[in-house]
């Protein structure tokens, strides 16, 4: 697992860098399989330094992206209220994925049985085929978007057909304020988002 610190007007110590590798240790015993333990370290006003440092921890790989972040006095305190919500989502994880494990997945044996009906997938056509073989894949041209001074960005993530209280600890786990989902009892494009305290609420999109 790769460790990367940067600082935001903040200076990085050696002594820092050997308190961060000295903890991945048991994100590492937890997630063998991790890739990049990211830590970010900003002052939050390089003129009242009593406002303390902000560290931003990213843990990637494998499955969701791992978020956590924290303020402390300085650099220290906050970074070990961070690694702990760290470690608290990794554990939140994986017993969710331990009780789902099994649930509602189709063996191969079954699968190849009804010659893969159950699948949902759709061969390519013989065109699409022919044209990746010969390197002949038409381009779109790119065309030029009117100037707006208003940056709007977007993104698209592939839906995920969950149950709310699924959804609810897919958001805490990335740590992100809401979650964007297909409610797997209504079939409605939906989202979750955290509220005062422990609370949550759900919007959901109806065509009525």
């Amino acid at each position: 697992m790769d460790v990367s610190i940067h600082g935001r007007n903040v200076e990085i110590t050696d002594r820092f860098e050997q308190y961060v590798e000295s903890k991945t240790e048991k994100v590492a015993g937890l997630l063998p399989k991790a890739q990049a333990f990211e830590v970010r370290v900003s002052r939050l006003s390089d003129k009242s330094p009593k406002h303390g440092d902000r560290v931003e921890i990213t843990l990637i790989g494998p499955g969701p992206v791992i978020r956590a972040e924290s303020v402390g006095p300085d650099k220290y305190s906050a970074y070990d209220i961070a690694y702990g919500r760290v470690l608290e989502r990794i554990r939140r994880s994986k017993d969710k994925a331990h009780d789902r494990r099994g649930r509602g997945r189709t063996s191969l044996g079954d699968a190849a049985a009804n010659d893969f009906a159950v699948v949902d997938l759709q061969p390519a056509s013989a065109e699409v085929i022919d044209a990746v073989s010969t390197g002949n894949i038409p381009v779109v041209a790119e065309t030029d978007e009117a100037y707006s001074p208003v940056v709007i960005r977007s993104k698209e993530f592939p839906a995920e057909r969950l149950p709310v209280e699924d959804a609810v600890d897919q958001m805490e786990l990335v740590g992100h304020d809401f979650f964007l989902f297909i409610d797997a009892e209504t079939d409605k494009p939906s989202v979750v988002y955290r509220r005062k305290g422990w609370n949550y609420g759900v919007l959901s999109l109806s065509e009525s």
